[in-house]
C-alpha cells in the first residue's frame, strides 16, 4: 500500500510539470504500464488526474482545489490579499506575493497588472534566489548558518545578461539589500523587465514573505519603478504589523531596526 502510494505521488510530481502519456509515466517511475494505468484509475476516479483525447494525463481539478485552499489556509497569504489588491488597484502593476522554500522562491499570491503586458510567473510557480528581487530580500534576511546552506544550493545559472554569478557578487547584493531594506532585480531574471521587493516579518522579526512589483521597461523604465518604493515600504509595513512584527527603534542609525 505505501509502495503503490508513494507511486502514485510521483505520478503527480511528474504531471506538475506537464502533461504526460502512459508510456512516459512508466518509463519515469520504472514501473510496468499496467501499475501505471492502475494508479492512474484511481486518480482519475478521484479527480486528481484526467486523460485528454490524446491520451496525456493532466492534474485534475482536485488537486486545483486543493491547491487553492491551501494556499488561502497560508496566514500571511490571507492577511496581506486586501493591502495587495489596494496596491495594485492604484498602481496598476503585477503584485507577487513570494515566500522561501529551500533556495528557490515560491509565488502564493499574483495580481496581474492592468494593462495588456503579462508576466510569465504564476502562483505556484518557483524561480532562483539569486536572480529575483524577493529571492534578495529573503535570502539577506537568513542568519549566517542558513545563508551558508542557501548559497551552497544555488548554481549561479544565468537567466540574462545581468544576472549575477557567483556567490562573492551575490554575498555583496545581499549586503546593499540589508542596508537599504529593499531588492531590486534590473533585468536580471528576465530580459526587460526590472523588480523590486521587500520584506514582510512576523512577530519575531523575521522576513517570512516578500511582496514584488514587476514591469516590463515598455510600460515602466527602471528609474520609474523605484519611484513606487514608498508605497511599496508601506504595504510591507502594513502587512508585518497585522503579522505581528513591531519595529525596535535603532537609536544608532535613527530609524526602525
Amino acid at each position: 500500500m505505501s509502495q503503490s502510494l508513494g507511486k502514485a505521488l510521483q505520478i503527480l510530481g511528474v504531471l506538475g510539470t506537464g502533461p504526460a502519456s502512459l508510456d512516459e509515466l512508466a518509463a519515469v517511475l520504472g514501473v510496468h504500464k499496467t501499475t501505471v494505468l492502475r494508479l492512474l484509475r484511481t486518480l482519475a476516479d478521484e479527480h486528481f488526474v484526467f486523460r485528454d483525447p490524446s491520451h496525456r494525463y493532466h492534474l485534475g481539478a482536485r488537486i486545483h482545489e486543493l491547491s487553492s485552499r491551501g494556499l488561502d489556509q497560508r496566514e500571511v497569504r490571507g492577511i496581506a490579499a486586501p493591502h495587495l489588491a489596494a496596491f495594485n488597484r492604484e498602481h496598476r502593476h503585477t503584485t507577487h506575493l513570494s515566500e522561501l522554500i529551500g533556495a528557490e522562491i515560491v509565488y502564493i499570491d499574483k495580481l496581474e497588472s492592468h494593462d495588456h503586458v503579462r508576466m510569465a510567473s504564476r502562483i505556484g510557480l518557483r524561480a532562483p534566489v539569486h536572480s529575483t528581487a524577493a529571492g534578495k530580500v529573503l535570502v539577506a534576511d537568513l542568519p549566517e548558518t542558513e545563508l551558508a546552506d542557501v548559497l551552497a544550493q544555488v548554481s549561479f545559472t544565468p537567466a540574462t545578461e545581468n544576472t549575477i554569478t557567483d556567490a562573492t557578487a551575490y554575498r555583496a547584493e545581499l549586503g546593499i539589500v540589508r542596508a537599504q531594506g529593499w531588492g531590486h532585480d534590473r533585468e536580471e531574471n528576465e530580459r526587460s523587465v526590472n523588480c523590486v521587493a521587500a520584506p514582510v516579518r512576523d512577530a519575531s522579526g523575521r522576513a517570512v514573505a516578500a511582496v514584488s512589483v514587476s514591469v516590463p521597461n515598455i510600460v515602466l523604465t527602471d528609474e520609474r519603478l523605484l519611484e513606487l518604493l514608498p508605497s511599496l515600504l508601506a504595504v510591507t509595513e502594513r502587512v508585518s504589523r497585522e503579522c505581528g512584527w513591531r519595529p525596535i527603534t535603532d537609536s544608532s542609525r535613527g530609524r526602525p531596526a
